[in-house]
């Protein structure tokens, strides 16, 4: 019987064992996902939402906005625990029933698993002028979260904080506000 490599994750009071997958030919990264694990996603938004209650306006308002799909469950969680109506999907495809959309293609240097944002346009209406907080499951290379930070810019929204629950490998660049609540190491195999 094959037995898979995993790497032991401790975050938040609990132990996940995550599985190692090659992502070239000498490198495996950790595979986390909280798609279905409700157990965790509760503990991380307990923890994230103490620190969230701190960077709200003066109305006791910070949107959350996140990409599709991995944080959804988290962006959830969280608005339910902050008292928010409404929180913001960025999502990857224009949808049937958006309104102009407002879409951010990535730029030619990218790496090619990146993908375009898009935003609804009322979505957007509802955004500017507003602090936001932008909040993703992994940090790898910074790439969505520079691209989330850049469409939230453009629409006319204050980012106030960019949270990530796992911060895995080295980031292309340095983000002033980015809060991460473990890190994920990326394993070098010969």
């Amino acid at each position: 019987m094959f037995k898979m490599e995993t790497y032991t994750l401790e975050l938040c009071g609990l132990k996940r064992e995550l599985p190692l997958a090659f992502v070239g030919r000498t490198t495996q990264l950790a595979s986390f996902s909280l798609l279905g694990d409700a157990e965790l996603t509760t503990k991380i938004a307990e923890k994230l939402h103490k620190i969230l209650k701190q960077v709200q306006d003066d109305n006791g308002e910070c949107i959350i906005v996140g990409p599709e799909v991995k944080v959804v469950p988290l962006l959830q969680e969280l608005a339910g625990k902050l008292g928010h109506k409404k929180y913001i999907v960025c999502r990857k495809s224009v949808k049937p029933g958006m309104l102009n959309p407002i879409i951010l293609k990535p730029l030619p240097h990218f790496p090619k698993h990146v993908k375009q944002l898009v935003l609804d346009g009322q979505d957007a209406k509802l955004l500017n002028g507003k602090k936001v907080v932008i909040i993703d499951d992994v940090i790898s290379t910074g790439v969505t979260m520079r691209m989330m930070a850049h469409l939230m810019k453009k629409i006319g929204a204050e980012v106030v904080l960019m949270a990530a629950v796992l911060k895995q490998g080295e980031q292309f660049d340095k983000f002033d506000n980015l809060l991460t609540l473990a890190e994920l190491p990326v394993f070098k195999v010969e």
